[in-house]
């Protein structure tokens, strides 16, 4: 098998059986070159995959470039797995330059797991780093440690603006919010009280959880509604709640803030035959698909976890290599997913 990193200009001119400098022409596409010179050489570029090492042409070195992305264990919740896939797609994207792409997990349930990973993204000396800041108190820490060792930073999902990072890639969750109590509010009829659920995370310390009940509580505001909401840690205590909403008969629906969160409310009202709540929630996940199908969740708000990750790895590469300006925000459009829809944006590229 070639070793497509391993491989040289005068491996190819070697294998195309012409020059050293005929090579260099056609990669650079200057200079004279016979037609029957050309092909030999693409045949040659095409079977290898080889492509030239353009960091070091940028830098003057080959100086491999170390980037690495903080994430919470993709092992724990299917969420950040699909981040870890963009991240991966990004690897494979660079895997012909010199760019070293490592990820580092901390507990998504321990904000002192994130805490000790401080030390580990400091001592690697990254050139730049990807974050997922899902523990406020705890990233603010780290991100001024970055800031102490000029280590540029982008972050995707959360958005702390007061950290200044080169670059945000998110929804605007304050409108995913908003949109979610629109949704909700679309089922009609007398019933007027709201749940909102923050499952498995502390929204005090998550400033995205806490913009998206922002977001919903601004669209109720002036309307004859009651927002209920609630931290639940334990599958236990989720139940519990549903149970008790069963008693409410003014309750409308249920606003679900987190992903992993959605399918398990869904869980639990198709097991008490609850399908008359109308569920909205979050995100792609194979058993949010399964409950989506079913009717048992009215719409999903699609993040996009896999292509928030992709572009984060991308925007940094290009920054440090090419000195590209990045935009301060990349803000994604909130998709809403429904049964009528699921198919075509599955099969879609966008997805």
């Amino acid at each position: 098998m070639i070793d497509k990193k391993s491989i040289r200009i005068k491996d190819i001119a070697q294998m195309a059986g012409v020059s050293v400098g005929t090579v260099d022409r056609v990669l650079h596409g200057r200079g004279k070159v016979s037609k029957d010179a050309q092909q030999k050489v693409e045949d040659v570029l095409n079977r290898t995959g080889y492509k030239p090492n353009l960091i070091a042409r940028t830098l003057g070195s080959n100086k491999t470039l170390k980037i690495t992305a903080l994430l919470p264990d993709p092992a724990q919740d299917d969420y950040w797995a699909l981040a870890e896939a963009g991240i991966l797609q990004s690897i494979e994207e660079w895997s012909y330059y010199d760019v070293e792409i490592n990820c580092i997990f901390f507990d998504l349930y321990n904000p002192g797991s994130f805490k000790t990973t401080t030390d580990v993204v400091l001592e690697s000396k990254p050139d730049g780093i990807l974050i997922a800041p899902v523990f406020h108190h705890e990233s603010i820490e780290l991100l001024a440690q970055l800031k102490a060792h000029s280590i540029p930073y982008v972050l995707f999902n959360t958005n702390i603006p007061e950290a200044d990072p080169l670059c945000f890639i998110g929804q605007n969750l304050v409108h995913s919010g908003k949109v979610a109590g629109e949704l909700l509010s679309l089922a009609g009829g007398t019933r007027r009280t709201i749940m909102s659920l923050h499952i498995y995370e502390n929204r005090d310390n998550s400033v995205h959880l806490m913009a998206k009940e922002h977001g919903l509580r601004q669209y109720f505001q002036e309307q004859p509604y009651e927002v209920i909401s609630l931290d639940l840690s334990t599958p236990h205590e989720v139940e519990d709640h549903i149970r008790e909403a069963i008693l409410n008969p003014d309750l409308l629906g249920i606003f679900v803030t987190t992903s992993k969160g959605t399918y398990i409310v869904a869980q639990i009202l198709e097991k008490y035959s609850l399908e008359h709540i109308r569920l909205v929630g979050y995100d792609l996940l194979e058993e949010n698909l399964r409950y989506l199908k079913k009717g048992t969740i009215d719409f999903l708000i699609n993040q996009n976890p896999k292509r928030m990750a992709k572009i984060g790895v991308n925007h940094l590469v290009n920054h440090l290599l090419f000195q590209k300006t990045l935009p301060e925000k990349e803000i994604f459009p909130i998709e809403i997913i429904t049964r009528q829809n699921l198919d075509s944006y599955l099969t879609s590229r966008i997805h």
